[in-house]
C-alpha cells in the first residue's frame, strides 16, 4: 500500500475537469461536419487510451481522513455537468435541425458524438451523484439520466446491482462466456422490470402502493417526458429522433462498461439463499491514470463496491493479490468487449486464474455456469 496523498487542492482536482474539453469538440463537429465528426470519439476514447500508455498506472491512494469540505473542487465538476449537458444536447438539436450544411448521415454522426459525451461523462457523473445523500446531487443525477432515457438506472443500480452483484439476481453481472451482444439484449429487457419490482417491494414494506407519489418512477417519467417534449419543440420529429439516437449510444456505452466491470466474477454461495459479502475481488479493477481522470475513478471499481458511499477522489486501489486487474482502461476494454471472440481470448484466462486464486476449494464451477447459481436444486 502506497502512502496516502492529499486531494484537497484545486490543482489536484483539475485533471478530472478534462471532460470539459469534449464540449468544444462537439461544437467543432457540429459547425464543420465531415472529418470533424471524428473529434468526439477521438477525445473520449483514443486520446485517453494513448495517455494511459504514456502515463501508466497511478497506484497512489488518497488520504481517507480528507473532509467533505476539502472535496469541493471534485464535487464541483460533477454538479455543474448536468446543466452543461442539458444545454449541450438541446442546443445541438436546435442547431442540427436549423442548418443546411449537415446531411442526414452527418447529423447522426454528430449525435453519435453527443451520445459518447452523454454516456462516457454524463452517466458516469450521474452514477457518482446518485450514491450521495445530498438531495441536490441526487436530483442532478436524475436529470442527467433523463437526458439519456435511462432514469430507471438509478433504482437498478442502488437497489439491485450493489446488493446482488456477482449473483444471478443481478442482471448486469456478465456471465462467464456470455458475449456482450447477448448480454446487452438481456439487460435492456430485464433491468427496467427488475427496477420496477424493486421499487414496488420497497414501497410495500412501507405499506404504500406503486401508485403512491413516493414511487420515484413518477419522477423518472416526468423528467423523461419533459426531455422528449423539449427535443420535439426544438427540433421537431427529426430532433426527437436525434435525441433518441444519442440516448441509445449513451446506454450502449454504459452497458459496455457494466459488462467489463464484473465479467465472470461471482460471489461464493453459502447456502440457505445467502452469499458471501461483497469484497474487492468481486470487481475488475483498473488504476490506469488518464482513463481514471476521464471516468472520475470509476475504474477503481473494486473499492467502489466495497465502500459504495465513498466519493470518487477517495476511492482506493489494490494490488493484484486483493483485486483482479484489467490489462487496460475502460475505452480499450469496451472496444474489445464489442468483439466477443477477442474478449474471450483476453479475459477468460483471467477469470480462470481468478477462480483458482480466490476460490481454490471450488473444483466444480458447473453450478455457476452462465450465472446459473445458486445451483437449481437449492433455489
Amino acid at each position: 500500500m502506497t502512502p496516502a496523498t492529499s486531494v484537497a487542492k484545486l490543482s489536484h482536482a483539475l485533471p478530472f475537469w478534462l471532460s470539459l474539453a469534449l464540449i468544444p469538440l462537439i461544437i467543432i463537429a457540429a459547425t464543420n461536419g465531415g472529418w470533424a465528426l471524428l473529434l468526439p470519439p477521438a477525445g473520449a476514447w483514443w486520446i485517453y487510451s494513448a495517455l494511459d500508455a504514456i502515463l501508466g498506472r497511478n497506484t497512489k491512494n488518497a488520504d481517507l481522513e480528507t473532509t467533505e469540505s476539502q472535496l469541493f473542487w471534485y464535487r464541483f465538476i460533477t454538479m455543474i455537468w448536468a446543466p452543461i449537458q442539458v444545454v449541450l444536447i438541446f442546443s445541438i438539436i436546435w442547431y442540427a435541425t436549423h442548418t443546411n450544411h449537415l446531411n442526414g448521415w452527418e447529423k447522426f454522426g454528430l449525435f453519435f458524438g453527443v451520445g459518447i459525451v452523454s454516456g462516457s461523462v454524463g452517466i458516469v457523473y450521474s452514477h457518482e451523484l446518485m450514491h450521495q445523500a445530498n438531495k441536490v446531487e441526487r436530483w442532478l443525477g436524475d436529470i442527467l439520466l433523463a437526458t439519456v432515457l435511462y432514469s430507471h438506472f438509478r433504482t437498478e443500480h442502488l437497489l439491485i446491482h450493489h446488493p446482488f452483484v456477482g449473483t444471478s439476481r443481478d442482471a448486469v453481472t456478465a456471465r462467464y462466456n456470455e458475449g456482450f451482444h447477448r448480454f446487452f439484449a438481456r439487460v435492456i429487457y430485464q433491468v427496467p422490470l427488475s427496477a420496477w419490482r424493486a421499487e414496488k417491494a420497497m414501497l410495500a414494506r412501507r405499506d404504500l402502493s406503486v401508485w403512491d407519489a413516493a414511487n420515484p418512477f413518477w419522477r423518472y417519467g416526468a423528467l423523461t417526458t419533459g426531455a422528449l417534449l423539449l427535443a420535439i419543440l426544438l427540433g421537431g420529429w427529426v430532433g426527437l429522433g436525434l435525441f433518441a439516437f444519442q440516448a441509445i449510444v449513451a446506454i450502449w456505452q454504459v452497458e459496455l462498461t457494466n459488462y467489463v466491470e464484473h465479467y465472470g466474477l461471482t460471489r461464493k454461495y453459502l447456502g440457505d439463499g445467502k452469499y458471501e459479502h461483497v469484497k474487492p475481488h468481486h470487481s475488475w479493477n483498473s488504476d490506469h491514470m488518464a482513463t481514471n481522470w476521464q471516468f472520475i475513478n470509476l475504474q477503481r471499481h473494486s473499492d467502489h463496491h466495497y465502500k459504495p458511499a465513498r466519493r470518487f477522489p477517495l476511492l482506493q486501489t489494490y494490488g493484484e493479490d486483493v483485486a483482479p486487474l484489467l490489462p487496460f482502461g475502460y475505452p480499450l476494454m469496451t472496444m474489445a468487449a464489442a468483439v466477443p471472440p477477442l474478449w474471450r481470448r483476453i479475459m477468460n484466462k483471467r477469470v480462470r486464474k481468478w477462480r483458482g486464486m480466490y476460490y481454490p476449494e471450488i473444483t466444480d464451477w458447473t453450478p455457476y455456469k452462465n450465472g446459473d447459481f445458486p445451483p437449481p436444486d437449492i433455489r
